[in-house]
């Protein structure tokens, strides 16, 4: 386990509560907040040493992704993470990350950025923020037109900017599905019903059972997609979020059926993470949509299957 986790969860405790994080998406200033960040140094964890930052592996930032939907947090920090890295002069404050298909991008955390990395054939952009509300209640996520896209800043990583995204959607699931998980269980072992707790029922007790056993399925898958090398590979990247984005539906649904009619309520915590695991399962491409690339990689290896998952993985 990485040795800044500790600090950082302090951080997260301190500024990403649950009502801190209403806040931000009622509308208020999220200055504080991510002033805690940028002063904390995490936010350039993923920086080379040489260019003054932590130089961190992926394998020790992936558990500070984690936290990161264990708690909510409301502000794109993992994507800013990943933008100070790739870019040699990152602007200062947030940054949100996406790539230029057609003509409107959706793009999480949007509305509190103050700039989008976009990914074009011709490299990396950097575009002032200028989303707009989806129309999705609470939702911070923005749609926004890039065009017509500046001059590059930087070249495109290897293999593409959507494949980091996606070891960081898969690590905020992984987060926020640890947090369900434990949030389910409290709340069927206090509710009691027919004179018992709900917990005691054989079949609530085998959907919470699946709801763990995806929760891990995310967390592991979330881990071997953070194993390799910075920017990871396209098998890496397409097996953890796949596997994750797959669990978030099956977590989400479960989280609400255990909890019933107050986990959809505005002032119960549980939909402030269902939301967002279904806003990360569709960003960057959902598990279909890594599914046919991660198929169309094995198809075109000559290996065995169970040599291309070792080597691969």
């Amino acid at each position: 386990m990485s040795e800044f986790l500790e600090p950082f969860e302090r951080m997260l405790e301190d500024v990403a509560t649950p009502a801190a994080v209403r806040a931000v998406e009622r509308g208020s200033s999220i200055a504080a907040m991510w002033g805690a960040f940028a002063e904390s140094g995490f936010l350039d964890a993923l920086v080379p040493e040489d260019r003054g930052g932590a130089g961190l592996p992926l394998a020790e930032v992936q558990p500070l992704w984690v936290a990161l939907g264990r708690h909510a947090v409301p502000l794109p920090v993992g994507e800013t993470m990943i933008a100070r890295a790739l870019l040699p002069d990152a602007p200062e404050g947030p940054i949100v990350l996406a790539v230029a298909e057609g003509a409107t991008v959706v793009v999480p955390c949007g509305l509190v950025a103050a700039h989008f990395l976009f990914e074009s054939g011709a490299g990396l952009h950097m575009v002032a923020a200028k989303g707009e509300a989806t129309g999705v209640p609470a939702s911070l996520a923005a749609r926004i037109d890039p065009r017509p896209l500046p001059a590059p800043v930087a070249p495109s990583p290897e293999g593409g900017l959507r494949t980091i995204a996606a070891i960081l959607r898969a690590a905020l699931i992984a987060g926020a599905a640890e947090r369900l998980t434990q949030m389910t269980a409290a709340y069927a072992n206090e509710r009691v019903q027919f004179g018992k707790p709900i917990g005691r029922q054989q079949a609530l007790q085998q959907e919470m059972a699946v709801m763990a056993e995806e929760m891990v399925a995310a967390r592991i898958a979330s881990q071997l997609g953070c194993a390799g090398s910075f920017p990871p590979s396209l098998v890496a990247a397409a097996t953890a979020k796949s596997i994750a984005s797959r669990a978030a539906a099956r977590v989400a649904a479960t989280a609400h059926a255990v909890h019933g009619a107050i986990g959809i309520s505005e002032e119960h915590d549980l939909q402030l993470f269902t939301r967002r695991l279904h806003e990360w399962r569709l960003a960057d491409g959902s598990e279909s949509y890594w599914n046919r690339l991660l198929g169309a990689e094995r198809l075109k290896d000559a290996r065995r299957s169970v040599d291309f998952v070792r080597e691969a993985l």
